[in-house]
Formats: structure tokens, sequence, C-alpha cells
């Protein structure tokens, strides 16, 4: 279903330029609670498809697509997946481990009867001698001995406890493109009978994972864009391969965490934006951004300044997980990210590294124009016209000072550039002018007001992809 949206009035020079994403669950398990978010700020809504059943799953996507039009806004919905499921099976209890002893793992054994902690994968096929095997967030660390009959012997390097279905981390691990799961497969032909906007694929090793997913969709259909989720070793060393198939990126910081070492997530986020950038690929920072938030109704000063580092850092979102997910303040947690995102851009000039670009294109050089001419006239905005979105998001990418008003035909398109920086998305028809006047719809409805300058960038063929070849400066009359 197509969608008009008009977008509430809000000053050009107010827009929040780095988006917001807020999970649902629990605590936002309904119409009113989805409306709010919407209002407070988010920009993208994640299902995360580890927990719930399709019902709940179908009437939150029918939720958000009717609050995302009753507030007049494009709104994401991310369809996250649950992956491998890696964890420990079921056993009564704790198991009390020490240090060098040999603990054997096997899948759904019985402990009780066999002394063998059971898991819910069957480890011995993909794990080889002298990898790492972490659980429990890594709390507990050991290192494969041998696999034999079904049977995975390690050696405990620290003491301590494990607890039933707690995770499992392989940071050594090849999966030879077998991540995405036949829970995984049902999850992604339910997404795209349900018009999700994006799918993001969990434990992505290589840039081959991302070519299985690209064809699966297109068997199906849909025409959702593919987060790839930054979260495995394996990922970091194949990072910028990933990056180019992906067309977006999320860091998700716990696991990476876990499966390299904690010091290394600023730096990997770091470059994982510059390479976002280079590319004209989004990228969304997640996990613990607002985690006190989940029991307490103001933020740490280290977690505001984590915001505020994403944000210099020139992200183009921002997730919330369990603070929206089932914490206790969810949107008191989007508010105060908002405020601290529009505080942190008024503040201080975001500069981006354009040494970092590498889109020596057509469309690049017209995006460069186009920026470049809006700063030199002074403009107060750039209205681009876009069929697929990829006009805006390469604009985007060269991170412009001036707010970036995209128009699109495609409500799908303006939804996936709810999340891209800098951007404002609109539907209107396939027209010629179409720029222009979506321009002066927007100045009727004073997000621009007379005297503003503003920059068009316009196609010989409207609704047609790759055919920006106009530029124009505008006037306000």
């Amino acid at each position: 279903m197509d969608y008009t949206f008009t977008a509430p009035n809000v000053p050009v020079d107010k827009f929040k330029r780095t988006k917001i994403v807020t999970t649902i669950g629990p605590s936002t398990d309904s119409y009113e609670a989805i409306l709010g978010l919407i209002k407070a700020g988010a920009n993208g809504l994640r299902l995360n498809f580890s927990h719930g059943s399709y019902e709940e799953r179908e009437r939150q996507i029918k939720w958000i697509r009717k609050a995302a039009q009753e507030y007049g806004k494009p709104v994401a919905i991310i369809q996250d997946l649950q992956g491998p499921k890696i964890r420990l099976g079921d056993f009564e209890g704790i198991i009390n481990v020490s240090k060098g002893q040999t603990l054997v793992f096997a899948y759904q054994a019985d402990y009780e009867t066999t002394g063998h902690v059971p898991t819910q994968y069957e480890l011995s096929k993909k794990v080889k001698r002298g990898e790492r095997l972490l659980i429990y967030d890594g709390k507990i660390r050991t290192t494969v001995l041998s696999t034999k009959d079904g049977l995975v012997h390690t050696q405990a390097e620290n003491s301590g406890i494990l607890i039933s279905r707690k995770g499992i981390n392989l940071p050594d691990t090849d999966f030879a493109g077998d991540i995405i799961t036949a829970k995984d497969r049902k999850d992604i032909a339910f997404g795209s009978q349900h018009g999700v906007d994006y799918v993001a694929l969990s434990f992505v090793q290589s840039s081959q994972d991302i070519v299985v997913l690209k064809k699966l969709l297109k068997n199906l259909g849909s025409h959702a864009n593919i987060i790839a989720k930054i979260e495995t070793k394996a990922a970091v060393d194949n990072l910028e391969a990933i990056v180019e198939e992906a067309d977006a990126v999320m860091i998700a910081r716990g696991d990476l965490a876990i499966e390299t070492l904690p010091e290394d997530v600023p730096i990997v986020q770091r470059r994982i934006i510059g390479l976002g950038q280079a590319h004209a690929k989004p990228t969304i920072v997640a996990t613990q951004m607002l985690a006190s938030m989940t029991e307490e109704p103001e933020p740490t000063r280290a977690e505001v300044s984590d915001i505020a580092t994403a944000v210099f850092g020139g992200a183009d979102a921002v997730m919330l997980s369990d603070e929206t997910a089932s914490g206790k303040y969810p949107l008191e947690s989007v508010k105060i990210m908002k405020r601290v995102i529009l505080h942190t851009e008024a503040s201080l000039p975001i500069e981006p590294d354009q040494t970092a670009q590498k889109l020596h294109t057509r469309q690049s050089a017209i995006s460069r124009a186009i920026i470049k001419l809006a700063d030199d006239v002074g403009a107060k905005a750039i209205v681009a016209e876009t069929k697929s979105g990829a006009t805006a998001r390469h604009l985007s990418s060269l991170r412009p000072k001036r707010p970036i008003i995209a128009v699109t035909s495609d409500s799908q398109v303006s939804s996936q550039l709810a999340i891209v920086y800098g951007t404002k998305a609109y539907v209107r028809p396939d027209e010629k002018l179409q720029a222009t006047e979506l321009t002066n719809w927007l100045q009727k409805n004073k997000v621009l007001v007379k005297g503003d300058m503003v920059v068009t960038a316009s196609g010989k063929y409207p609704g047609v992809v790759g055919t920006t070849d106009t530029i124009k400066v505008r006037v306000l009359e």
C-alpha cells in the first residue's frame, strides 16, 4: 500500500540530521506507544525476530504504518533476523567451572546423565582445534582441544559459572556462508509479504552472506534493503567488501566487543562510519547507548557522550534496543536521545572526511556540484528528486551542511530514506517540476519561508532511475 506523508511543520533549520532507530518490545507493544515513539523522534522501528510470534509482528507492522501515516512522516521498518542460535541448552542450576578444567559440549545433550554441556547448535560440525569458544558474554573463555563423534572438547581459561541458555561466541570459526537458518528463511518470507523496508542480517562474516540474502529477497519479490550487522571478528576482517555489498551497516557493539576486544569497538565504529560515507551506505550505531534508562529516568554522562561521539563521527543513525523494547522509560529515552543529537549538531560543525570518498562516478560528480553550489549561494536546503533513493544517499554521504529534502513517488523509498543522515523524504506523484511543486508546498506549510534560497536537483524524465541532470537555484517569493 502506498502512503502520502505530509510531515509535521518543522522549520528547515530545526531538522534532526542524525536519525533514531528504536526497538519494539513488551514496553512499546501498543499503537499508542508506537505513535508516541514516532512523535518523540523515532525514524526507524526495529522488530527483533529472535522473539515474538508472526501474529504479534503483523499487528505491530500495521500499527507502525498507521502511526506513520497519522503523524505524517516516513518511518523505516527494520526486520532484524535471529541468525544461528548459538546458545547453551537447558540444564538445572549452574555449572561451576575451574581454570584448566576440560568441558565437553554436545548438541542437545542431557547434562545430568552424560556430564556433557548441552548446546542449541551443532558446534562439532563447525569448530576446529585451537579455536576459541566464549560463553556467557565472554565470562567463560575456552579453547577447543578436539572434536569427535559430535563432542567438542575444550579447556577453560578462567574460572566462573555457566547458566542455562547463555550465548556462545565463536570469533575464530568460519561458518562458510551458513548463517541464514531455516527460521530466518521463514522470517524473510514473512517480512517480504508485509513489505519491511530493511532486513538486518545477523552474524555476517563475508560479503557472500549478503549476496545469498539478496538472491532470497529477489526471488520473493522483496525490495527491502539489507543491513549488514557487524558483530563478528570475521566481519571486521572483511569489512570493506561487506560495506560495498550491503545497503546499510549496523555496528552491533555488544557481540562485537566479545568477539574482538572492548577497546577495539570505538576504532571499528569509526572505521565503519568512514567506509559508510566512502561508499554512500548508511551506518547505524547500536547497543547500550542509553542502557541505564532501562531502569532509570535519566542517562549517565557517559551515555550522553556516547551519543554525541556517534553524531560527531558522522553516523547516519543511533539505535535503542532494550531501552525501548523492555525498559521502564521508552518514550523518555527517545526524547533524551533526540535532545542530545540536536544539541550536539548545533554546537559543533560535523565535517566529513572527504578524502575517504571513493565514488568517482557521474552521480558522485553531480552530487558534489549540487553541494558546492548550495554552499556558494548560501542555500537553505537542497531539494532532490529521487526515484530509487540513490541521489539522496549520495548527497548524504558527502555530509552537506544543508539539509537534504528528497521527493520520491515510491513510499517504500521514502521509508528507507528515513534513517539516512540529514534527509527528509516526501512522497509525491511522478511529474515534471516535482521538486518545484514540493518546494511550493513546503513554503505554504512554513517549512521554508519567503526569501529562502534552495538548490533543486531533478531529471529530464521524472520517475526514471539515474537521470538526474538539472540543477537550479531558486529564491522563494
